[in-house]
């Protein structure tokens, strides 16, 4: 039962605002700076485990799996 009363009760009116700050949440600060922002530097390429693996490689080990499976 407490559920449903959290679940549907009124929640409170917040407090009215001021024109100040109703100003400074629409358009924020206005100081007049000017920030410059550095573009972030390229993310690392990611590493795989799968990197060096050949084709041939990766037969021999699909056949080994396949060896190992049939074994069981």
């Amino acid at each position: 039962m407490w559920f449903f009363r959290r679940l549907f009760r009124r929640k409170s009116k917040p407090a009215p605002l001021d024109e100040q700050a109703v100003y400074a949440r629409s358009y924020g600060d206005r100081s007049g700076e000017i920030l410059r922002v550095e573009p972030l530097p390229p993310a690392p390429e990611p590493t795989s485990p799968w990197e060096d693996l050949t084709g041939e490689l990766l037969r021999m080990a699909f056949e080994t799996r396949l060896d190992a499976r049939a074994k069981h």
